[in-house]
């Protein structure tokens, strides 16, 4: 009688261990499958898109294991005044190669358009050894922990660059480059929500466990991006788009140069609109990382970790908010958009200057995200609008180098603001309200209903 009861309880465990298991497996299995036809869907297969949302994904889950591994070591574990000091020499740093190639990266694109999948995957190949060596400088706390962090920083930035060149290629019939990259992006959401939790337990065993994780998910994504579609390197019809006037440029299959189209008016008032979301995201990122450290609010400060992670996971829940809206404002102008997350953008820093506390904070980020995607995504569709498609890639290309730029100046000036909150907001809003102002004055709409 006293074996006979471990023998039943050791069998019970086993069937709720075994349904559980098969439970979970196919809990799985139909999430695969409903993945796979959203990413499929409306002929995304046929040309390749499905790949590249998988491939974005695949991104996003990297990108969220780095930024979870970094957040006990690169802010929290090295003293304010050295992280400071390094981090705003290094970010210094990356700030010239991006100035030299926003004017050229577009043409090498152009030129070397059948090598964007190699560009794609030298991208993560990059991150890939650089997520390894972070690991190794974790774990001995090398001095190579900055280069190597701002290092995978400058790779994702760059990969942002060469996935908008390649992602109307592989548009399907029917399907708007506006819904073709809400898709994209909300499979990079779901990407690092999936990943978060996975790196954390990878983390909970050290931060060098969740950056070999990230080793191999961008291992992962390098063989999907050299799997992309043959098209993505067809350059067939395409031409330069210069944003200068007296440059000319040969266009596939044409006998003799043209000038090249020059980027449109509305084009070029809508990213003049995305610079300041796009700056303020750069600006919190680094200055906030820094703050809530040393100054985190009223009975946070046992957990300066936890009230970053609110900040950071309201921001990822405005993107996500955002890729809906753009998605059921069809009506809405999006020279309207973009002019209207300017202003909110700012208007929401101002109140968090004024009114500085956990609630507050938490607003301005779910605001900084909300309006990056929606400016991001009106962005694209005036570019598929008043863009000629043989010159998209040209300015996405630009575009997106053009708002990495301004991520970066953000990011400097976060890192050079004093610790103290109300002072640099203020100066955050002092310096978003001047450049509403500026976007506001230069309105095409504006211009010509003056002329």
């Amino acid at each position: 009688m006293n074996g006979e009861l471990p023998r039943r309880a050791a069998t019970g465990v086993r069937r709720v261990a075994g349904s559980t298991a098969r439970g979970t497996a196919r809990v799985g299995r139909a999430t695969y499958s409903a993945a796979q036809r959203a990413a499929t869907a409306e002929g995304a297969g046929q040309t390749g898109l499905s790949r590249l949302i998988a491939l974005h994904a695949s991104n996003a889950a990297g990108d969220a294991a780095v930024a979870i591994s970094l957040a006990g070591t690169l802010f929290f574990q090295v003293p304010t005044g050295e992280a400071r000091g390094q981090v705003a020499l290094f970010l210094g740093l990356t700030m010239l190669p991006f100035a030299v190639l926003a004017p050229l990266i577009g043409p090498f694109l152009d030129r070397v358009g059948h090598g964007r999948r190699w560009a794609i995957g030298a991208t993560m190949a990059v991150r890939a050894f650089l997520c390894w060596s972070l690991a190794t400088a974790v774990a001995t706390e090398s001095k190579w922990l900055f280069p190597a962090a701002l290092g995978v920083l400058v790779a994702s930035k760059a990969y942002g660059v060469t996935k908008a060149a390649a992602a109307p290629r592989l548009v399907p019939p029917g399907v708007t480059l506006v819904k073709a990259n809400a898709r994209i992006s909300l499979a990079g959401v779901v990407g690092a929500a999936v990943s978060a939790p996975l790196a954390g337990l990878a983390a909970w065993f050290g931060a060098e466990w969740s950056l070999r994780y990230a080793f191999a998910v961008f291992v992962v994504a390098t063989i999907l991006a050299i799997r992309l579609p043959a098209r993505v390197d067809s350059a067939a019809g395409e031409v330069r788009l210069e944003l200068l006037p007296g440059h000319t440029a040969r266009g596939s299959g044409e006998a003799a140069p043209q000038r090249s189209p020059r980027i449109p008016p509305a084009v070029s008032f809508a990213l003049r609109a995305n610079c300041g979301p796009r700056w303020l995201s750069g600006f919190l990122t680094m200055f906030m990382a820094f703050l809530l450290r040393e100054h985190p609010v009223a009975g946070w400060h046992a957990r300066p970790e936890l009230l970053l992670g609110l900040v950071i996971g309201a921001a990822g829940l405005g993107n996500t908010l955002g890729i809906a809206l753009a998605s059921l404002s069809r009506r809405l102008s999006p020279a309207v958009t973009v002019l209207l997350a300017l202003v909110g953008a700012t208007a929401m820093t101002l109140v968090a200057a004024l009114f500085y506390g956990l609630l507050s904070l938490v607003a301005l980020g779910l605001t900084a995200g909300l309006a990056q995607s929606l400016a991001k995504l009106s962005l694209d569709s005036t570019i598929q609008r008043d863009v000629p498609e043989r010159v998209q890639a040209s300015a996405f290309a630009r575009s997106d180098t053009l708002l990495q730029l301004a991520w970066v100046v953000g990011g400097g000036i976060g890192i050079a603001m004093p610790l103290q909150p109300r002072l640099g907001l203020g100066i955050a809003v002092a310096i978003l309200a001047a450049w509403t102002v500026t976007v506001i004055v230069t309105n095409p709409n504006r211009a010509a209903r003056r002329t």
